[in-house]
């Protein structure tokens, strides 16, 4: 397959990485220039079991310079931070042919509707990954794509033959890929793990050895997702986890002691996180459905008091 993937950070570095080891052509989207002019003079350094190994690749920093040379793919991954899913899109429009299937593995919820508003939603599939990968230097990332799970689906929770071809792709990489018929599910059960962890891991600055060590974090995490999982019962979503620190647990799952959640990395870059699609999308469904969410409340604010801290 001619794959892009779109915001290519550690996690699309990671999946980009080993689809390119597969044998697929896929191109590596990153704003960082340096980021870029890394991966394309030696090859992406993926760190996997303390082994570190170089992937050629192709890498750019900007998306319409890709359609210019390869025209269109046969699948965009979007990986951009949830806050610049529009303008990302529009500027990889170039990418989209008759048969480009648009798959988003973002954290949090909405962003579909953003995609489908720009390509059409005939072309949008959703999915959601435990797969991971921690910035090490410019090029170099730590992946943690072993045994972990990913999940794609049609929005309408059909089995179609694209999404089964994806999965296929995805699994002979080495990527654990199952097509689901309850899409919007399984996106909420991957919201819980991201609920559980995020904003606690940028909050403490600790990456998940340390992170795991405190029980009163721990109690805090399952509180939060208790919460989301109440939210998401009250607004008919069918969930597979069914104990709170089942969401805690599974964070943690095949990932290194070393291994730091996304709102941590984002925190030390100095950027803002994807706290409102995480936390903060449990607080408004909250709102909205008439269930109190006073812990994502709180871990939402905290966030934010470090996001202003950083920006002063």
């Amino acid at each position: 397959m001619k794959i892009c993937v779109l915001g290519a950070g550690a996690l699309g570095c990671a999946i980009g990485g080993v689809l390119t080891e597969a044998g697929h052509e896929v191109w590596l989207i990153n704003r960082n220039a340096a980021q870029v002019e890394a991966m394309n003079s030696r090859g992406l350094i993926l760190r996997d079991g303390g082994v570190d190994r170089s992937v050629p690749v192709h890498a750019a920093t900007t998306a319409q310079g890709v359609g210019m040379e390869t025209g269109a793919v046969d699948l965009v991954i979007v990986l951009v931070k949830s806050f610049d899913t529009r303008q990302a899109m529009q500027d990889a429009h170039s990418l989209v042919g008759p048969d480009t299937v648009v798959l988003s593995l973002q954290n949090g919820l909405g962003h579909e509707d953003i995609l489908a508003e720009i390509v059409g939603r005939q072309r949008v599939l959703a999915g959601k990954t435990y797969v991971g990968g921690t910035q090490l230097a410019p090029g170099h990332v730590l992946a943690g794509t072993r045994g972990k799970q990913t999940h794609i689906g049609e929005l309408s929770g059909a089995i179609t033959d694209r999404a089964r071809a994806i999965a296929k792709t995805f699994n002979q990489a080495g990527l654990r890929t199952t097509v689901s018929d309850n899409i919007l599910g399984t996106m909420w059960d991957k919201l819980l793990v991201n609920v559980a962890t995020g904003a606690l891991s940028g909050i403490t600055g600790l990456p998940y050895g340390g992170l795991y060590q405190v029980p009163e974090v721990g109690a805090c995490a399952v509180a939060a997702v208790a919460e989301a999982m109440a939210v998401a019962r009250a607004s008919g979503i069918r969930l597979d986890t069914t104990e709170p620190r089942h969401a805690w647990v599974k964070a943690a799952e095949g990932l290194p002691p070393e291994f730091k959640a996304s709102m941590l990395q984002s925190l030390e870059k100095g950027s803002v996180t994807e706290v409102d699609y995480v936390n903060g999308a449990v607080v408004r469904q909250g709102a909205k459905c008439g269930v109190p969410t006073p812990v994502n409340q709180a871990l939402v604010a905290c966030i934010k008091g470090i996001e202003r801290g950083l920006a002063r």
